[in-house]
C-alpha cells in the first residue's frame, strides 16, 4: 500500500510541474500499472474476507461440536431371576448401570431423559422362559414406540431385541414396560438391557 501512495505522489507532482502539457512518454504506462495493483489488492482484499468468513464458521463449527453434549448408556435388569406381572403393566427399572455418559439415565425411575434435541439411537434386549408370555414395549412419553413380543412355546428360553432411530425433543422420557401377564429374566451376564446414545443433535 505504501508503494502505491508513493505513485501517486509522483503523479500529482509531474501533474502540477506539467500543467497542460502533454506528459512525457512512459508515464501511461505508469499509470496503467498503478491501476493493475489497485486491482490486485482489492481482489486480495476479497479473498481475504472469503476466508475470514470460512474461519469464523469453522470455528463456530467447532464450538457447537464442544458445546454438543456426550450422551450414551447401557443398563440391565440387574435380578438373579424372574422380573413378572399380574394384570398390571409395570415400569421395568434397569438398575445395573454399564455406562452412563451425561447421567441422562435415571437407575430409580427406569427412565432416560434427553437432554437436548436430537436423534438418539434406542435399542433393548429380552430374555425369558418360554413357557410363559414375553411382552416388553419401549414407550417415548406416553407413546409406544416398540415392542417385543414372544408368546409361550413350551420348555426353554428366548431372546429378543429391537431398535430405532428416534427424534427426541428435550425433555422426552424414553423408558421400558412389562405388559400385563408377561415376564423377563436377567443375571450377571446382562441378559435383558436397556441402552440409548445421541447420533447428532438437531
Amino acid at each position: 500500500m505504501m508503494g502505491v501512495q508513493c505513485v501517486c505522489v509522483v503523479l500529482l507532482l509531474c501533474v502540477a510541474v506539467w500543467g497542460e502539457t502533454a506528459p512525457p512518454a512512459g508515464l501511461e504506462e505508469i499509470h496503467q500499472e498503478l491501476q493493475q495493483l489497485r486491482n490486485t489488492t482489492q481482489v486480495q482484499a476479497v479473498e481475504l474476507n472469503t476466508l475470514k468468513v470460512r474461519l469464523e464458521a469453522a470455528e463456530q463449527q467447532l464450538k457447537a461440536q464442544r458445546d454438543t453434549p456426550q450422551v450414551a448408556f447401557t443398563v440391565s435388569l440387574g435380578s438373579n431371576g424372574i422380573v413378572s406381572t399380574n394384570n398390571t403393566f409395570k415400569k421395568l427399572i434397569y438398575k445395573d448401570v454399564l455406562t452412563n455418559i451425561g447421567n441422562a439415565y435415571d437407575p430409580e425411575t427406569g427412565v432416560f431423559k434427553a437432554p437436548v434435541r436430537g436423534v438418539y439411537y434406542i435399542r433393548f434386549t429380552a430374555t425369558a422362559p418360554t413357557d410363559g408370555l414375553m411382552s416388553a414395549v419401549l414407550y417415548k412419553n406416553d407413546a409406544v414406540q416398540l415392542t417385543v413380543h414372544i408368546p409361550p412355546a413350551g420348555p426353554g428360553s428366548d431372546t429378543a431385541a429391537n431398535g430405532a432411530a428416534l427424534l427426541l425433543e428435550q425433555g422426552d422420557k424414553v423408558y421400558m414396560q412389562l405388559l400385563p401377564n408377561s415376564h423377563l429374566w436377567d443375571n450377571a451376564s446382562h441378559q435383558s438391557t436397556f441402552s440409548g446414545f445421541l447420533l447428532y443433535t438437531m
